[in-house]
């Protein structure tokens, strides 16, 4: 198998800059070939906090695991990099943290969702409408179900929900009717081409086609990955075990995940004032969070320029109170 190349990672200067800021745990729930992990160490080694700290890498796809292992081989002493979906993250920090005798609260988090620059260049990964290979979409080839199982398998019904929700696309009825064409002349869908030469079929204008291939590979990954469910889990379990001053930071590259993160934070960081009208003067219960990033973060014009797959990139920072 070719396997693409691990691109610089995004938005690090501004990851830095809002995340390191004292010494403790640190946990990069989305290793991938360690491009954000690496800076964060070394911010901790510039600023004097490395002997006080450590960072944990979780990654469920192998040659993630591989080419992080690599990068961060420097920083050994300093860090442990384990294979696993982030919905686990806590019961990894849990056990790293009992094994190295540390207190569990963790400093600094770090979620860059979505799917990396080395899977979407891999055509065997099928996640790109740009490459020729399997549908299969897995960010753990070890999961059972992939991208043509759903293609072949889900009703017309569940195929054009499933591109509504999940890829906000308008034109979903009209692909999927495609599709169950395509499955009762040809036989089952198997390859990204076909998925891709079907859903041009359905949109002559090429500058629309682009963004509704966007839209259909986008809702049938999030799908096959269980994303959405992952990241409400993985939000919760990642603000609950933030020390004092401790933060979350998440990158998010398409507006269903940017709106959770957005909802999530602002629940997070409002006090609970009581039924309407009632006129206390001191809240219920105060936020035991703050929103650090009143509006998202975006790449700047160098970084786009370098990394063009960064236009889309928002951060997202949420503080834990004193």
């Amino acid at each position: 198998m070719g396997i693409g190349s691990y691109h610089e990672p995004v938005l690090a200067a501004e990851v830095l800059e809002l995340l390191v800021r004292m010494p403790g745990v640190y946990v990069d729930g989305t290793l991938g070939g360690g491009g954000h992990s690496l800076a964060i160490l070394e911010a901790l080694e510039r600023k004097g906090f490395l002997a006080d700290s450590f960072l944990i890498g979780i990654d469920q796809d192998d040659h993630a695991l591989q080419a992080a292992s690599g990068k961060l081989s420097g920083f050994s002493g300093n860090s442990a990099i384990v294979k696993g979906n982030f919905s686990g993250m806590a019961a990894i920090v849990r056990k790293i943290c009992g094994e190295r005798n540390f207190t569990g609260s963790v400093a600094g988090i770090l979620l860059d969702l979505g799917v990396s620059s080395a899977q979407i260049d891999t055509p065997e990964r099928g996640f790109s409408y740009m490459r020729h290979g399997p549908l299969d979409m897995r960010m753990d080839p070890a999961a059972e179900t992939t991208a043509a199982d759903l293609i072949n398998t889900m009703s017309e019904r569940d195929l054009v929900t499933l591109f509504f929700r999940y890829g906000e696309e308008p034109r979903s009825r009209s692909i999927v009717r495609g599709i169950i064409d395509y499955r009762e002349k040809h036989g089952p869908l198997l390859r990204t081409e076909e998925l891709a030469g079907i859903i041009r079929t359905r949109e002559a204008r090429p500058d629309r086609a682009i963004k509704t291939l966007s839209r259909v590979f986008q809702a049938l990954r999030i799908e096959v990955n269980r994303e959405l469910e992952v990241l409400e889990q993985v939000l919760a379990d990642g603000a609950s075990m933030l020390s004092a001053q401790g933060r979350l930071a998440v990158i998010s590259y398409h507006s269903l995940e940017d709106r959770m993160v957005k909802s999530f934070f602002t629940v997070q960081s409002s006090s609970d004032w009581g039924p309407r009208g009632v006129g206390l003067t001191e809240p219920l219960k105060k936020a035991e969070f703050a929103v650090v990033t009143r509006k998202p973060v975006a790449s700047g014009q160098q970084e786009l320029s370098l990394n063009p797959r960064s236009r889309s990139a928002k951060l997202r920072v949420l503080e834990k109170l004193a």
